[in-house]
């Protein structure tokens, strides 16, 4: 390996949850790592010392696994024998520079490449620059993110803060279509000072004819009590069209999900295009004028969802209890049988 940042691989070696982002602004809710259908969130941490703040950003050390996984499947984790599909929802703030180990247990090449972060050559996860895991290798990826800046004559030049993806890009071809084929994935968030945090979070998947690698009526219920704030990660693989379509919640269709104010001019929607290689990412309250209950969500081409790419988005009630009908509509679900 031609990167200096390559290490022997240290394989059992273990690796301790990282909170990445606790202690933001006052009145925030810190993230909470949820299960999902996928992995946790490592979350990134304010010191509050005045760093962090999009200009002299702190840098974020984790460790990441990637395993294989029964099903024929290999996932990314934080700790070892942690894997899932999706990985770890990885945070960080505006500004922040994000160095992961990633150790590679498998017996086939593998790598980690992030959208929407800036990264040298060597961290791009792509055989093209040489930059990827051998099998049993441990290797170091640097990310950074920047803020908006202020760019020539009256032009501002965007900064990080999105909702975006990582993923494999060395396995099977040199696209890693066998990396994502098999789930190595998850979302990668960047912050902006005063973004609102969420009480849950989940990362959804459209890949190929799927939704993190499952069909219904085995793609997990996602669960929340009324009015919690619930964010969603919405990544696009493989090779089709899709629509995220989400029953009886909606958000505005730009970068928090929020409007900014009454004139926001916005589009507010419950439906988007998740194409391939697409990302995006929303908050809604649980049960927001409609109530607790059984809700779907699936890709709205017909037959993608009848063909199993559904899920469940179940609001309890508010003391986490059953609401009425919600059981018998998961037991329909479960008896979902793709057409």
């Amino acid at each position: 390996m031609t990167d200096g940042n390559a290490r022997d691989n240290p394989l059992g070696r273990g690796v301790s949850r990282r909170s990445m982002l606790a202690g933001a602004a006052a009145g925030v809710v810190t993230p909470v790592a949820v299960a999902g259908l996928g992995g946790g969130s490592a979350v990134a941490a304010d010191p509050g010392n005045g760093r962090g703040n999009g200009h002299d950003g702190e840098t974020r050390r984790i460790t990441m696994y990637a395993e294989e996984l029964p099903d024929g499947m290999i996932g990314y984790g934080l700790e070892p024998g942690k894997a899932t599909v999706p990985g770890p929802i990885l945070e960080i703030w505006e500004g922040d520079t994000l160095e992961i180990e990633l150790v590679n247990t498998t017996d086939t090449r593998l790598s980690i490449h992030p959208h929407g972060v800036d990264y040298s050559v060597d961290s791009d996860g792509a055989p093209l620059n040489d930059s990827f895991n051998e099998p049993g290798e441990t290797r170091t990826y640097v990310w950074r993110s920047r803020p908006q800046s202020k760019g020539p004559g009256k032009l501002w030049m965007p900064g990080s803060a999105g909702y975006w993806h990582y993923h494999d890009h060395a396995m099977g071809t040199p696209h890693g279509t066998e990396g994502l084929r098999k789930g190595l994935y998850g979302a990668l968030i960047v912050r902006r000072r005063g973004d609102v945090l969420p009480d849950r979070q989940f990362t959804v998947v459209f890949n190929d004819m799927t939704i993190n690698n499952r069909m219904a009526p085995d793609v997990p219920v996602l669960e929340a009590n009324l009015g919690e704030r619930v964010e969603f990660i919405a990544i696009g693989h493989g090779n089709n069209f899709h629509t995220f379509h989400l029953h009886a919640h909606k958000w505005a269709d730009n970068r928090t999900g929020y409007l900014e104010g009454p004139n926001d001019p916005s589009r507010v929607i419950d439906n988007r295009d998740l194409n391939p290689g697409d990302s995006f990412g929303f908050q809604v309250i649980a049960g927001d004028g409609v109530g607790p209950g059984a809700w779907m969500y699936h890709c709205h081409v017909q037959f993608h969802s009848d063909g199993g790419m559904a899920g469940v988005f179940l609001v309890r009630n508010e003391d986490g209890s059953m609401p009425p009908g919600a059981q018998e509509a998961l037991d329909r679900y479960h008896g979902h049988a793709g057409a």
